[in-house]
């Protein structure tokens, strides 16, 4: 599918790039009491590096690499998205380390979670397993990584979103813009997003985020819309092309059994004609008994 989302961040991310946000929600995924923001190492990318995919939060704590991504559209290849950039965020982090040596190097445990908000009906909770890529499959894959992915969708699980009021609050705020899209006929983006951050800063929803960062949030809200938007576009064309082919290949089929049908009809009739001449034949022979002799002295 066409389209590459390495331009663009989207305002989970960028709620996951503070520290503050990012504790709240690593503390409601792993039942931990944290209060220090300062202990969480966002990790980025350095300068010079270039990834086909881009990650919405990875972070370490407490020597635990947290890589978090967040989705609009179901996506089965988060797991070798996310082996990706694991594997660049460890680069960096044994760089100045000797992996050759007779010593074992430590290494952050790596827990990968996805948050899923797209209106796709989906579980509450499933995981993705990057052996399910695997051309060859393995009943134990020697290389595994899972993504638990959490379905944060209202009415989904309202424990975690009970216990990280970020999560909580970002739902809203993109359950306002949903709304917004609903509201204007002509579907104008920046008004539903507009509408959307003003209602929530009146009722307190993201309060000092929004205001401190409303130009970012618009600009990304509005790429990352115009992104998934895309998308479905790209996948209506490729229905629309797979019911075209459908169609194609069942009146492949029906001209085949067709012919197939006038190949039998065809093959009956000469029977006939042949059962026909024979009949005709015996008819023949006893209306001219000397034909009969004639021909059995030949």
């Amino acid at each position: 599918m066409a389209g590459n989302r390495e331009y663009k961040s989207d305002v989970f991310g960028m709620l996951m790039e503070e520290p503050g946000y990012a504790l709240e929600v690593y503390n409601a995924l792993n039942h931990s009491d944290y209060r220090d923001p300062g202990l969480v190492e966002v990790c980025s990318l350095e300068r010079g590096i270039s990834l086909s995919v881009r990650n919405d939060a990875a972070f370490i704590l407490d020597m635990n690499l947290s890589v978090y991504e967040h989705e609009s559209t179901v996506c089965p290849n988060m797991p070798l998205r996310a082996l990706i950039y694991a594997t660049n965020i460890l680069e960096q982090w044994v760089k100045k380390q000797n992996i050759y040596g007779r010593k074992l190097v430590k290494i952050p445990t790596p827990r990968f979670a996805v948050f899923y908000n797209g209106v796709e009906e989906q579980p509450e909770q499933y995981q993705l397993k990057l052996s399910d890529a695997y051309a060859n499959r393995m009943e134990e894959p020697e290389l595994e990584l899972t993504c638990t992915v959490y379905n944060i969708n209202s009415g989904k699980n309202r424990k975690l979103l009970s216990e990280c009021p970020v999560l909580e609050q970002y739902m809203v705020f993109v359950r306002y813009v949903r709304e917004g899209l609903e509201m204007y006929p002509e579907k104008d983006l920046a008004k539903a997003i507009d509408g959307a951050i003003d209602r929530c800063i009146e009722e307190g929803v993201l309060r000092e985020f929004l205001i401190r960062r409303r130009e970012e949030v618009t600009k990304v809200t509005q790429l990352d819309y115009t992104f998934d938007r895309r998308i479905e576009f790209e996948r209506e064309d490729a229905r629309a092309e797979e019911r075209v082919n459908t169609e194609r290949e069942r009146q492949a089929k029906e001209q085949e059994r067709q012919a197939k049908e006038q190949e039998r009809q065809a093959k009956e009739q000469a029977e006939k004609e042949v059962q026909r001449l024979r009949a005709e034949l015996e008819r023949y022979k006893k209306q001219f008994p000397e034909y009969k002799a004639e021909a059995e002295q030949h």
